[in-house]
């Protein structure tokens, strides 16, 4: 048997969208369950996101600190953000997320995962990118605002981080994610084998 996940959609008898916000919405389908049943599943649309695992010289993960609403935290995060534009290079957007939010640019890309976030509540899926042999971005800083006003700034070793992330110090699934497997690759086939960073994406399609 191949572990692999497949695409797969059930019939939806009827759906609507009860509320709609400024980056995501609501949605409520009415789903042909395999007894013939129909049940109600309630859950976010979400544009997508990339996030930036960028692993310097030094062996250490750009990390920001950012207060999370929802939530009620401060979190250590990677550098992230939205596909703002239907159908953008994901490359693209994580070059901009790590330009933005650190300012700083990478000159080797690769794909290191993909994953979908909450996929029992939500459909927003992610890229987490890794980025390699990194410099200061050139020209003026992007200008914060929200949040990113009080953004902090740090590099963490990859070996703190991993017992950071064992002990339950950090959260955020994109720092989580992106760090251990990042050792995991390290341990397999080695970090030039992860897929190129223009890699197919079924979960967004993009065109490259």
């Amino acid at each position: 048997m191949t572990i692999r996940d497949t695409a797969e959609a059930w019939e939806i008898r009827a759906t609507e969208t009860p509320f709609t916000g400024n980056k995501t919405s609501v949605r409520t389908d009415e789903v042909v369950m395999p007894d013939g049943s129909v049940a109600r599943r309630d859950y976010q649309v979400h544009p997508g996101s990339v996030a930036v695992l960028a692993l310097d010289e030094e062996d250490r993960v750009l990390l920001i600190n950012q207060y999370r609403h929802p939530v009620r935290y401060r979190l250590w995060e990677i550098p992230a953000g939205l596909l703002d534009v239907p159908g953008e290079n994901p490359l693209h957007a994580a070059q901009r997320e790590l330009y933005e939010e650190a300012h700083v640019k990478a000159e080797d890309w690769r794909v290191l995962t993909d994953v979908y976030t909450t996929p029992g509540g939500c459909d927003e899926a992610v890229r987490i990118f890794l980025a390699r042999d990194l410099s200061a971005a050139e020209g003026e800083r992007f200008a914060a605002e929200h949040e990113e006003t009080d953004m902090e700034q740090a590099r963490v070793p990859v070996e703190e981080l991993v017992r950071r992330v064992l002990a339950g110090d950090v959260h955020n699934n994109c720092l989580v994610v992106g760090v251990l497997s990042l050792v995991a690759a390290r341990s397999g086939d080695g970090l030039d084998a992860l897929r190129p960073a223009d890699a197919p994406w079924p979960a967004r399609p993009f065109t490259p």
